[in-house]
């Protein structure tokens, strides 16, 4: 077995979709109307599923703790790309040091537009 997907319920799944293909490198893959999208990083491995049903809550994703609930990329310019996505509109979710962990990996916690936490990670050693 593997994962399909992970779904997150947004306001927005439009504009979301939009700017996590513009930022984030992920594409499109699959859209019902203008309400789901399903989206899929550049490797074609992990697919998000952004969308809104009216039926259902819209969770607080920017009063969730980075720690209950985050998204993590892999970047090899952790520094960089959190720069450039703040500048998009994203937000620092913690104060940054970039400084590597003792096993050299760097991470940065932003928050995307949405509040929900975007997390940067260059591991010393990846974890597939």
């Amino acid at each position: 077995m593997r994962i399909e997907h992970i779904a997150l319920q947004v306001s927005e799944p439009a504009a979301m979709a939009s700017w996590y293909c513009a930022h984030l490198g992920m594409k499109v893959v699959r859209q019902k109307g203008g309400e789901c999208f399903f989206i899929a990083d550049e490797g074609g491995r992990v697919v998000l599923e952004i969308y809104y049903n009216p039926a259902a809550k819209l969770p607080d994703y920017a009063a969730m703790d980075p720690l209950e609930l985050h998204v993590a990329f892999a970047s090899e310019d952790v520094r960089g790309n959190a720069e450039r996505l703040i500048a998009a509109g994203a937000a620092p979710a913690s104060e940054q040091d970039y400084a590597p962990t003792p096993d050299g990996s760097v991470f940065a916690m932003l928050r995307d537009p949405w509040g929900l936490a975007v997390q940067l990670v260059r591991r010393a050693r990846a974890l597939i």
